[in-house]
C-alpha cells in the first residue's frame, strides 16, 4: 500500500482513473488532456463499463491501459473498485476524472504539490465549470462558481467531485480496509464521492478544492437531464446523512438541507399569500416588494462577476432576476421532491434506480 510519505525520498506515483459510460464522443479530448499533463501520469486506466457505444475502442487508439468491463451491478463506483484494486492500490496519488472532462497541462503538477505540502491531505477536488454557451449551461455555470468560491473560503470540501479529483493513495487505502466495502468507493450510497469524502474526514484527512486546478466538463443539456441529476446527487447525499448522523462533521450538511426545505417552505408560503390575497381582491402593489428582487440581483451581479470565462450574456442573465429566480424555485423542488421520495423509501422499502433514471434522461 502507498505510504503518506512515500513520494518525500523520490517520485510520486501517479494513476489515473477514467471511468466511462457510452461517452465516445468525449472520451478521446479526455485522455489527451490526460497525457498532455506536464506531469505525466505513471499510468492512465480507462474503464469503458457496460458500453453500448464504441467508448473502447476510441479508448484503445492511444496510449493507455483499457479495462473494459460488461454492465456492473453497482455501476461507477464498483468500475473505480476494479481498476483501483488491480493498478492503483500502490499508487501515491489517484486521480478520478469523468470522461467528459478536460484537465489543464499543470493539474497533475500542481495537485501532486499540493500533498507534498500537507501530508494530511486526503483529497483535492477540481474547480470544474462548464463552457456551453446557452441558457441552462450558463445557469450551472454561475452555480458551481458560487459552490467553488464558497469551498475555497473555508478552505475545505465536503464533496470531492468525481469530474475531476485527486486522491491520497494511502488515504484511499485506509478506507478500503474498512470491513463495509471491497473497495474505497461504496456501493449503498448513490452519492459515492459524498460518501468517500465523509469516510476520509472521519480517518482525520481534510478535503479542499484546489486553488489552482480547473476542470471543463459536460452541463445537463436539458431540464429533464438536470432534474434527474440534481435528485440523485440529493437523495444520495439525504440517503448517507441518515446513515451517518447528526455529528461534528455532518452539521453544515444538516444545516444546508434545513435551509433548503426553508427556502421551499418560504416559497410556498409566498404563493399562498398571493393567492390568498387575491381571493378576498385585497391584492395591493407594495414598493416595498420591489427592494428584495432589486437585493437578489445586486447579489447575483456581484457571483457573476467571480465566473469563470464570463461573458457578457452571464452578466446580462444575472441582471434579468427572472433566469435565476426560476432555476431557484427549481432547486427547491427537488429538495422538497428528494424528501418525499427518501421519506417514502423507508416506508415502503422500494428504492429507485437513480442511475438508470439519469442515464434515461440524458439518452445514454
Amino acid at each position: 500500500m502507498a505510504s503518506a510519505c512515500s513520494w518525500l525520498g523520490g517520485r510520486m506515483k501517479i494513476v489515473a482513473l477514467v471511468p466511462a459510460y457510452n461517452e465516445s464522443a468525449s472520451i478521446g479530448s479526455t485522455i489527451q488532456a490526460v497525457l498532455d499533463q506536464e506531469r505525466p501520469a505513471d499510468q492512465v486506466v480507462v474503464i469503458p463499463n457496460g458500453c453500448t457505444d464504441d467508448t473502447a475502442e476510441v479508448a484503445r487508439r492511444y496510449p493507455v491501459t483499457v479495462m473494459e468491463l460488461p454492465q456492473l451491478e453497482h455501476r461507477k463506483s464498483e468500475a473505480l473498485n476494479r481498476a483501483w484494486a488491480q493498478y492503483a492500490q500502490d499508487a501515491d496519488m489517484v486521480v478520478c476524472i469523468d470522461a467528459d472532462t478536460w484537465l489543464p497541462p499543470h493539474a497533475f503538477a500542481n495537485w501532486a504539490q499540493e500533498f507534498t505540502d500537507a501530508p494530511h491531505l486526503g483529497g483535492s477536488s477540481s474547480k470544474f465549470t462548464m463552457q456551453a454557451p446557452d441558457l441552462l449551461s450558463r445557469l450551472q455555470k454561475a452555480e458551481f462558481a458560487t459552490w467553488t468560491d464558497t469551498s475555497l473560503r473555508r478552505g475545505t470540501t465536503h464533496v470531492l467531485a468525481g469530474t475531476g479529483c485527486a486522491i491520497s493513495g494511502a488515504a484511499l487505502a485506509a478506507v478500503a480496509a474498512r470491513e463495509d466495502r471491497e473497495g474505497p468507493w461504496c456501493y449503498t450510497s448513490a452519492t459515492e464521492d459524498f460518501e468517500l469524502t465523509y469516510r476520509l474526514r472521519e480517518l482525520g484527512y481534510f478535503c479542499q478544492v484546489s486553488p489552482t486546478v480547473r476542470a471543463y466538463t459536460d452541463s445537463m443539456k436539458d431540464l429533464k437531464s438536470l432534474w434527474n441529476q440534481r435528485l440523485k446527487w440529493q437523495v444520495g447525499t439525504i440517503e448517507d446523512l441518515l446513515s451517518f448522523g447528526i455529528n461534528r462533521l455532518t452539521l453544515r450538511d444538516w444545516a444546508q438541507q434545513a435551509m433548503g426545505l426553508m427556502n421551499a417552505a418560504l416559497k410556498l408560503l409566498w404563493i399562498v399569500v398571493l393567492v390568498g390575497f387575491a381571493a378576498i381582491g385585497d391584492l395591493q402593489f407594495i414598493l416595498f416588494w420591489w427592494l428584495l428582487p432589486v437585493l437578489f440581483v445586486a447579489l447575483d451581479l456581484k457571483r457573476a462577476m467571480r465566473i469563470p470565462h464570463r461573458d457578457k450574456k452571464d452578466l446580462l442573465l444575472a441582471a434579468t432576476f427572472f433566469p435565476n429566480e426560476a432555476f431557484m424555485w427549481m432547486r427547491a423542488g427537488w429538495f422538497v421532491r428528494s424528501w418525499f421520495d427518501v421519506l417514502t423509501s423507508k416506508i415502503t422499502n422500494k428504492k429507485t434506480d437513480r442511475w438508470a433514471a439519469q442515464y434515461a434522461a440524458e439518452g445514454v
